[in-house]
This record gives C-alpha cells, structure tokens and sequence, in this order.
C-alpha cells in the first residue's frame, strides 16, 4: 500500500491513550487466512464498511469486512462521537451554484436522512452508545461571527444572543450562538462495535489486521489479496476514508485528502466547577472557527474537546499539536486551567476536491465501488454512505443527491498534495481573527 502521510501516520503513535478504548473492549475478530468466496468484499471496517456489511446481510448477501487494524483503529473508533448535519465542506451558496437549487436541497434532506439513519439503528439494534444531546449548538467566537449567524439562522432552530448563552448553560465567552435541533452525541466505540454485532449476528464475515495489499479482476469479479488470505467476490466496496491508499485501488490516489483532527477528555468535574465554568449543559457543542474547536460535556461528566488544525505527522509533531489542543481548551475554557486531561489522541478525517462526499463506482472497473469524505462528519454521513453502497451492490437505486453522486477530481500535485493545506490553513486562521 502507498499512503500519503509517514508510517507514523497509521501507527499506534497518535491514536494512544485514546478514551473511548477505555470505555467498550474490542471484539476479538479473526485473520483473514486461506482462501474465501462471497458475493461482497468490504475493504474497511468503519462506519461506511459496517453499515454497508449489516444492510447487504439483512438482505441475505455473503459478505466479508476486511480491516487493517483492530476493530474501531481508525477514525470511526476516534472520532468526537458527533452525529450531526453535515458532510460538505461547500456553503449552501455554493452548493447551489455548483449544483443547482434542487440538487442543494435533495442534499440537505440526505444530511438529515443519515441523522435519522442513525438514530434509527441504534434503536432497532438495542445499541446503547450513550446518547445524549438534544441537536447540536454553533458558539459564535467574535462579535462579526455572531452577525453571520443572525443572517443565516433558520426557522427550523433557536438563535441565542449573548445573554441568553449563561441561563442555557453555555459559559465561555462566547457572542451567541444557534441551536439547529437535529443531531446527538454518541460514543462512536460503542456504536460501530454495535453496527458490528448486528451485521456479524445475520451472516457477515469480519476480519481485522487484514489490510488489503491488492485488488485484481477475476471473470467473476475480484480477487482481493491480504497478507494470509485471499477473497474471491463479484462485488468490492472501498471504505477507507482518510486512512486510503493510493494504489488500492489506483483510482484513489489524488482523490482524497487526509487531514488531521486531535481529542481530549477531561477527568470527571464536579459541581462546583461545572458552576464556575458556568458550563452545565450536555449539548455537543462547535465554534464558529473555520479551523473550528468541537466539545460537549459527556454523561459521565468528563468534557471533550477536539480541534483542527494538526498539517503533520510524526512524534514532535503529534506532541506539539496536544500541547496546542491543550493550550486551546484552557484559554476557551480557564476556570478549567487546572483539570487534568486524562486522555488525547488523533486521527484523520477526510477531504475532497469537491468539498462533497462521493459514493459510487469507480470508473471502468465494473462491480468495485467506494464512499468517501465526510469532511469531519462520518458518524451520520458514513452510515448512509455505507447504506448506499450497500444498495448499489444488490444493484437497486441508492436514491443519492447529485452532489454526492458526482465523482471526485483529482488533487493537484498528486502524491505531494498536502503542499496544498499549510497555505490553505493560513487563510482560514486570519479569517478567524
């Protein structure tokens, strides 16, 4: 495999000491060895392979789930845990330019499909993921921010000026912020594993530390190679997001960019200084901040705090993108200058040229498809991305929005893309002062 980033990258080094490990066990899958036959190979255990192993098994197909790592390695077992509207980096301005005013509305509804998809299996399946939240609060960072949200709040959700912010709970500083009520905060751990149980308990086949190496055609499909094992199927679906490869398959490379998003938790507050943060509510919460910060109080009184902002990596570099996330949580939150953060870890969400997610087929092989960038959103968007692939493979209509049918470009510079992020990443950080 050819990846974009160093082997640090895809190590255990930024994903140590990472909470929600402590919070549910892995499932203790097998090695893909010897040789095997389904109708379906998934490449990629996360949520878009997950969801896409349950529904193609609900429907009686043979499936196989092929992960790299451990079960919940990658991003959908480090991720914030929000399930919330989004997927596209694009404003609904732009979507409408793009895309035309139909196809930016199906988009919307497809946004709050995948929230309502997901809320949806948790209950089918008896998951309990530790919801909580009631929709999903954007904190306005500066006084022209809070402008901006007055301008583009809609009916659907709840404006909150300033002084409304103390009485909701919301103390930090903040100029106001808007409610949009749709969404809720999960433990994303304990909702793949569940995703995972439910496809494994009606017939699918999950394996882990088993990365595929390649993918070659067959007359009746593919042939795709691990390490110890080979699985012959019709059909492949490629679920690997930001931790893709460049050459499995080729299509990939320069087609997605991975970029980097870091985590930490808090040990449990008590009373007193939730009060004197002035921080009371469970709503999952964001900034205005184009390289945003992301947090919410959890049951178990534990605050998370994420942030964007990491461009490389390796031991120095994951050291000195803790010690900013860190920096950050105190200056936004410095009543709270003392607790100790008990845990922080990284990973990679991804981007795409388009600034939409992609689900599809992959052009000129027959039978192999894939679903990609969730631009920091996959809990939501990869579940019904998964859910879409799965249809595609039974050969049904996967009821997309154009947006995310249309294919992705490709990257300028190829293997060197990430020149790209540091100047694109100076820009948004003078548009947040």
């Amino acid at each position: 495999m050819k990846r974009l980033f160093p082997d640090y990258t895809y190590g255990p080094g930024p994903r140590t000491n990472c909470w929600w490990d402590e919070t549910i066990a892995s499932p203790d899958w097998p090695v893909a060895q010897g040789d095997l036959s389904v109708d379906v190979a998934i490449v990629g255990g996360g949520f878009t392979g997950v969801s896409a192993a349950l529904h193609l098994s609900e429907a009686g197909v043979a499936v196989a789930v092929l992960e790299a790592g451990t079960p919940g390695w990658g991003a959908s077992g480090r991720n914030g845990g929000f399930c919330c509207l989004g997927g596209s980096k694009l404003s609904p301005g732009a979507m409408v330019r793009q895309f035309g005013k139909a196809a930016a509305q199906d988009y919307a509804q497809a946004e709050e499909d995948a929230v309502h998809l997901v809320s949806d299996l948790l209950g089918a399946h008896n998951i309990d993921a530790d919801v909580h939240s009631k929709g999903e609060t954007q904190l306005a960072h500066t006084a022209r921010a809070m402008e901006k949200l007055r301008r583009a709040a809609d009916a659907s959700g709840t404006l909150h000026e300033p002084g409304d912010l103390p009485g909701l709970g919301f103390g930090g500083g903040f100029h106001g912020g808007y409610t949009n009520p749709l969404g809720f905060a999960v433990n994303p751990r304990k909702y793949l594993f569940g995703l995972a149980e439910a496809a494994r308990s009606r017939g699918a086949k999950l394996f882990q530390s088993s990365a595929v190496e390649t993918i070659g055609h067959t007359k009746s499909g593919f042939d795709v190679q691990t390490r110890l094992g080979r699985v012959k199927a019709a059909k492949v679906l490629i679920c690997t997001n930001g931790y893709s490869s460049e050459d499995v398959p080729r299509w990939m490379s320069g087609r997605y960019m991975p970029a980097q998003s870091t985590v930490l938790v808090t040990r449990p507050l008590s009373d007193s200084e939730l009060q004197a943060q002035g921080w009371t509510t469970d709503q999952m919460s964001y900034d205005t901040r184009n390289l945003l910060h992301y947090f919410r109080l959890m049951p178990d009184r534990r605050f998370l705090f994420g942030m964007r902002g990491g461009l490389w990596s390796s031991p120095r570099a994951e050291a000195a993108i803790r010690r900013k996330a860190v920096q950050d949580f105190r200056q936004m939150f410095p009543h709270w200058a003392g607790v100790e953060v008990t845990n922080m870890w990284s990973g990679m969400v991804c981007l795409s040229r388009n600034l939409t997610p992609y689900v599809g087929p992959i052009a000129g092989q027959p039978g192999l498809f894939a679903g990609f960038a969730y631009h920091g959103n996959g809990v939501a968007m990869g579940t019904y991305c998964g859910r879409a692939l799965a249809r595609m493979a039974l050969g049904q209509e996967a009821g997309l929005p154009g947006p995310i049918a249309h294919p992705p470009g490709r990257i300028p510079f190829g293997r060197w893309r990430r020149v790209l992020m540091p100047p694109a990443y100076a820009v948004m950080a003078l548009a947040d002062i």
